[in-house]
């Protein structure tokens, strides 16, 4: 057979190109050169991603000048510490807004996930570092806990401020609910970590995708979300592994970490779509209100959401204090 009457052989392609066509890919890493790789539309920091990026050679120069900057901005220790705080996770921000075509979620101190007025504060201070880099809050989403208060400044900051919100350390029903109705932009729930708790508190230790406690409290958070029309937009994060990834396949926005981009970016399996709007239209669900008190009250019945919750903000909280403990002996 002649060379032009060979078949051309297709190229296949990846689980990740796949999975690019059915659901916007967030990169949930510090990492420059892994976003530079992967190409994700988004990208999501917090105090654990910026404090191992941190401690890497190559972003040196980004402490550097939030150290100068606080030093020219701050009267006491407190305030110098704060500042460079805030400018280095607007520095991280910057930096990947360079590479990335869309957002970047950077947090509010996870100290303050139980005051509404402080995590305002802190969200508008974070806005005005980015304005004054040239960087339109139209680029920037507010990470905020999934308390009852960060909800509750989301609302503040959503409304009056028209400053977007990623509500993240959501393990429950109740928190999405609440989200939804304050109107927020975007929720994070934790897949990976409701499956860590489950697989720590029951004798099942394994679980099939579809049965992994995480991806099917995802999914119903999604088929709420898409039956009631509410416009809050639903990113799954947190993954332990590519099976969590493609059952969520269809999902709003799902933020992956590089380990597992690269397994999908080798992998050549079939990706196909898990959640869909018009299915979940036809799902049989009552819509839900909730208030201050019974929004504590689901919650609090929900031992996983609450250990888990509790955890996460300990876990941000502790990141925090050792990145200002780096930055404390430069200032």
């Amino acid at each position: 057979m002649s060379a032009e009457h060979q078949p051309k052989k297709t190229k296949m392609t990846t689980s990740l190109d796949q999975l690019k066509n059915l659901t916007t890919i967030v990169a949930d890493t510090g990492d420059f050169e892994a976003m530079k790789a992967y190409k994700p539309t988004d990208a999501t920091t917090n105090p654990s991603l910026i404090l191992s990026a941190a401690s890497m050679d190559q972003y040196k120069h980004l402490i550097d000048t939030a150290i100068k900057y606080a030093n020219k901005t701050g009267q006491s220790e407190e305030e110098k510490l704060s500042d460079a705080m805030d400018m280095l996770c607007v520095l991280f921000g910057c930096e990947i807004l360079k590479i990335i075509p869309g957002r970047v979620s950077t947090e509010v101190d996870a100290r303050l996930s139980f005051d509404k007025e402080a995590s305002i504060a802190k969200a508008l201070k974070l806005i005005a570092l980015y304005e004054d880099m040239g960087i339109k809050k139209e680029r920037i989403l507010i990470k905020l806990a999934s308390t009852w208060e960060g909800i509750q400044a989301a609302k503040v900051l959503e409304k009056e401020h028209n400053v977007h919100c990623n509500l993240t350390l959501l393990f429950s029903f109740c928190q999405a609910v609440a989200c939804a109705e304050a109107e927020v932009t975007l929720i994070s729930p934790f897949v990976g970590r409701i499956l860590d708790w489950y697989v720590s508190n029951s004798d099942t230790k394994t679980f099939e995708s579809h049965l992994d406690p995480g991806v099917i409290s995802v999914t119903k958070i999604y088929n709420y979300y898409k039956k009631f029309d509410y416009k809050t937009v639903v990113m799954g994060a947190s993954f332990r592994n590519i099976g969590e990834v493609k059952a969520l396949a269809g999902c709003d926005l799902l933020t992956i970490s590089p380990k597992l981009l690269e397994e999908l970016g080798k992998s050549q399996e079939s990706v196909q779509k898990a959640l869909d709007p018009v299915k979940a239209k036809k799902e049989n669900l009552q819509k839900i209100s909730l208030n201050e008190a019974s929004f504590r009250w689901m919650l609090n019945e929900d031992q996983m959401a609450t250990d888990k919750l509790s955890d996460g903000i300990r876990k941000f909280a502790a990141d925090a204090r050792k990145l200002e403990n780096m930055l404390k002996k430069m200032l």
